[in-house]
């Protein structure tokens, strides 16, 4: 996918460069006279764009979901009467014509839809032959291979002007967060292709309103190109999401706190001092890779003679030692206990690999696993 740089209806919203693109409105469309309100608050903040969902699909049926086709309507009259620029989730063919019918700016494609290949593909079939922008958001499980591969199904239907959405990822571990973020999956992304916009929304990752800013000032901070919040003029009314949606004035404030990094250092003694130290990072990590090294073949050691005595390869005690004490000497080196720990998962699951690899050499019906996914 070849995403231009300029000429692009995200191009021109992301010219600003002194600010991020702003997304903003309720998590519903729930009557005219709240998108209206919400939308005349919004447009004193000059919010990039209008968002409200019109169609919503729940996890169980008899709840709100959604007002339908009256609500196109309404954002319709926004875009009409207010001169703002509007946007909205569509999850089938039939929506992506009824919302181009009332003249919506912007497409999204949710993350329950981008999970299924079939719906996207019905989408990428309604918008051939037309053009207009569409943001895609992750897909509900952490997966960048879906991800873009909902992006290139609407890619090839003729659609260049794409932006990805970040919100997040469900887990059945613990968090703090609604959707965990998995940062690094945004940021592959965005290496892979640096003229896709990638919008990030803290509504959706942190699912309660204290994590709207500081979410968002990571984003920034990552080099996002800008944040979708939901907004509603009463929250604790809202008919959808109210824990995580926050007032014009609450958004006001956000936005006049979030600041704006510089792309690269601008100053000839800034840029030598950076130069320095990211020489000494790469000293300290070829020093880490040489110490993996030599981890690594005294764990084929360890392989031969377990092999050599018969004694299996996984040894749980020892498992549950090394999470232990390598956290503790963490703590005590000032590094953080909980990213030393994940760091010794993948340690551990490679050395496994590599000592069951030493157990079934020689076998004939053993076939190599080179992969650490299935080794565990």
């Amino acid at each position: 996918m070849n995403f231009k740089n300029k000429d692009t209806y995200f191009a021109d919203l992301l010219a600003e460069r002194g600010r991020p693109l702003v997304i903003a409105g309720p998590c519903s469309a729930e009557s005219e006279q709240q998108v209206m309100q919400t939308a005349e608050a919004l447009k004193k903040l000059n919010v990039h764009l209008f968002r409200a969902g019109i169609w919503k699909p729940r996890s169980r049926p008899n709840t709100f979901e959604g007002v339908g086709l009256e609500g196109l309507a309404w954002l319709a009259r926004v875009k009409g009467e207010l001169g703002m620029r509007v946007t909205t989730e569509v999850a089938t063919g039939r929506h992506v014509e009824e919302a181009l019918k009332q003249g919506i700016d912007v497409l999204w494609i949710g993350a329950r839809t981008t999970v299924n290949p079939f719906a996207v593909q019905e989408i990428a079939d309604a918008l051939r032959g037309v053009q207009v922008p569409v943001m895609v958001k992750n897909p509900v499980n952490p997966d960048l291979a879906l991800w873009i591969g909902a992006i290139e199904r609407i890619y090839q239907a003729g659609i260049s002007d794409l932006a990805a959405i970040h919100r997040g990822f469900s887990s059945y571990q613990p968090s703090k967060y609604r959707n965990a973020p998995v940062w690094q999956i945004p940021i592959e992304l965005k290496a892979r292709f640096q003229n896709l916009p990638v919008i990030v929304d803290p509504s959706h990752i942190g699912g309660t309103r204290d994590l709207i800013y500081p979410l968002s000032q990571r984003a920034l901070d990552m080099g996002c190109d800008g944040v979708m919040i939901e907004t509603h003029p009463n929250p604790a009314e809202a008919l959808s999401d109210a824990e995580q949606q926050v007032t014009p004035a609450a958004l006001a404030d956000i936005l006049n706190k979030l600041q704006v990094r510089k792309t690269n250092y601008d100053d000839a003694e800034l840029v030598n001092r950076a130069e320095e130290l990211r020489l000494k990072i790469d000293a300290a990590d070829h020093d880490l890779i040489g110490a993996l090294a030599q981890r690594m073949a005294l764990v084929e050691q360890i392989g031969e003679y377990k092999k050599q005595n018969n004694v299996q390869v996984l040894q749980l005690e020892r498992w549950k030692e090394i999470f232990r004490t390598r956290a503790d000497w963490a703590a005590e080196a000032g590094i953080n206990p909980a990213f030393v720990e994940e760091l010794y998962k993948l340690i551990h699951v490679e050395s496994i690999r590599k000592q069951t690899s030493i157990m079934q050499a020689g076998n004939p019906e053993a076939k190599p696993d080179t992969s650490p996914e299935k080794s565990s």
